[in-house]
């Protein structure tokens, strides 16, 4: 019974002081301070573990045919070169200021298996500025990325601008039946947070545009359409021809990301 004090006590005793520590601002958030090595460690440990063990169920397909590299290389140019860098080619000047600075990916990809670098491509990486790209590319495209990013620490500067890329060749993913689960994910990775209040999820308080509370139950879309599930597709995807002039943005969203979402949405009555 004393030894249980004894750790109540200890456990209170640390989350008081956590909380004096959060509270007094000591700790210094600024991009320009990297975290002190303890914490840089366990971040980085958690990290490497936690995909390691997601990445077991992956089933990687080939990756050796030079058609798959060559369409890899022009994903790779527009979309992962601007913080990534490549071969004799810098990241972008505002990657450069992230903290914590994006990986190498020659040494990523000596380090780590194809599985590890296609799940944080697909799933990205909390607090790191790393996206989820699952939602940005298809899963053929992803695989094409993973396939070039693990040819480049064969590659000398010269060789890699002298790669001629080839374009992505695969159709959009409509997926199956709407998924009102991945709606929510997908909420979050069109920064509806930023705008929107949303009931029942974490870091949504920006209250810029209308509350999200109890869409279902109201009977228009943006004050011109039927509150309908299709309608509701609809604006998401082309939201300036809905409504001309409108705050809300074209999102360039997929239509299968769209009907996920208008599927949650209908669940918030």
């Amino acid at each position: 019974m004393r030894a249980l004090r004894c750790v109540g006590t200890v456990l209170l005793v640390g989350a008081l002081a956590g909380a004096l520590l959060v509270y007094s601002g000591l700790y210094d958030v600024a991009a320009t301070d990297q975290h002190l090595w303890p914490t840089y460690w366990t971040l980085r440990a958690a990290m490497e573990r936690s995909i390691a063990v997601r990445a077991r169920r992956v089933e990687v397909p080939a990756l050796e045919e030079p058609a798959r590299i060559r369409r890899g290389v022009g994903l790779y140019r527009e979309h992962c070169a601007q913080c990534h860098g490549a071969p004799g080619i810098a990241p972008e000047p505002f990657a450069l200021g992230m903290l914590p600075v994006p990986e190498n990916l020659a040494l990523i990809a000596r380090q780590r298996g194809a599985a590890d670098i296609y799940w944080t491509v697909r799933n990205g990486l909390k607090m790191t500025g790393m996206p989820a790209w699952q939602y940005r590319l298809t899963d053929d495209d992803m695989w094409d990325v993973v396939a070039f990013v693990k040819q480049l620490p064969l590659l000398s500067p010269t060789q890699y601008q002298a790669l001629k890329p080839a374009p992505a060749s695969h159709a959009a993913e409509e997926g199956g039946s709407p998924d009102p689960e991945r709606g929510k994910e997908a909420l979050r990775q069109y920064a509806c947070v930023t705008c929107h209040e949303i009931p029942r999820m974490v870091g949504s308080n920006a209250p810029v545009g209308p509350s999200l509370a109890h869409i279902a139950k109201r009977a228009f879309i943006a004050g011109v359409l039927p509150n309908t599930a299709e309608n509701m597709t609809r604006w998401l995807v082309a939201p300036q021809e809905v409504k001309p002039g409108s705050a809300m943005p074209d999102l360039h969203m997929r239509v299968r990301d769209a009907k996920d979402i208008a599927a949650y949405l209908a669940t918030l009555n």
